[in-house]
């Protein structure tokens, strides 16, 4: 793994999105993974000004969400998808055969997973998985502990997790369970950007970088990936 250190946010962010726009210009067809949240807007943001300046093309890729809060829909408070659709979907004018996102209103979230885990390996599974890096060390929904050979799958959420996910919401709401991309389909993936911004994350970024290699802090697992990135800015690189 890989660790570039950012001035900033809005360096972190430029530069995440430079190494998006350069990933797809060499494969204009990638299968693309982005997490939804306060870690990626910046670089939605810059995304977005790239394909209006001509710098960045999307037309060929295809999206696959990684995670969605079990029971929230495209169109609810903090859902994931409708944030995905707001930031970066819809300003890019992505059409709807190219985005492929888990239904968490679905009753039966099992075969949900199935579906999803389907179209990826229908696509030779992801390109570029781009994720940002919890205050449990988790990656996407995969919470600490997680299974590291696991595909799709309903995870129960972490304390950590029900706490810091309330400020997606307006209001107090009850997340107890979400669906996400298995931590299989990191290690699988061709290249893996994780991104930390913020004093906040310094302590789990230390694990990271230099505690062990488990599960149990698995944005850890980024370093067992042979084309895997860790981007930070100067305040989350605090302790390292």
């Amino acid at each position: 793994m890989e660790v570039r250190i950012c001035r900033d946010y809005e360096e972190m962010s430029l530069r995440i999105a430079e190494f998006i726009a350069d990933y797809v210009a060499r494969k204009p067809d990638a299968v693309l993974c982005f997490p939804a949240g306060e870690t990626p807007a910046g670089t939605f943001r810059r995304l977005v000004e790239f394909a209006r300046d001509g710098r960045f093309d999307c037309s060929r890729c295809s999206f696959v969400g990684l995670d969605e809060w079990a029971g929230i829909g495209r169109h609810d408070d903090g859902s994931c998808m409708g944030f995905m659709y707001d930031r970066l979907f819809t300003p890019l004018s992505v059409p709807e055969s190219r985005i492929h996102f888990f239904d968490a209103l679905a009753e039966d979230l099992e075969a949900e997973c199935r579906r999803i885990d389907e179209i990826v390996a229908a696509k030779g599974g992801v390109d570029l998985m781009y994720v940002g890096l919890g205050m449990n060390g988790h990656i996407g929904l995969n919470e600490p502990g997680a299974d590291p050979e696991s595909y799709s799958h309903v995870a129960v959420l972490d304390a950590v997790t029900k706490t810091v996910g309330q400020k997606y919401f307006t209001g107090r709401v009850s997340l107890d369970k979400g669906i996400t991309l298995g931590l299989r389909h990191m290690l699988e993936a061709d290249t893996v950007l994780l991104a930390a911004s913020g004093a906040k994350k310094a302590p789990v970024v230390g694990k990271v970088v230099h505690g062990d290699v488990t599960s149990r802090v698995p944005g850890s697992l980024v370093r067992r990936h042979a084309s895997g990135f860790l981007y930070l800015d100067d305040a989350a690189a605090a302790e390292l």
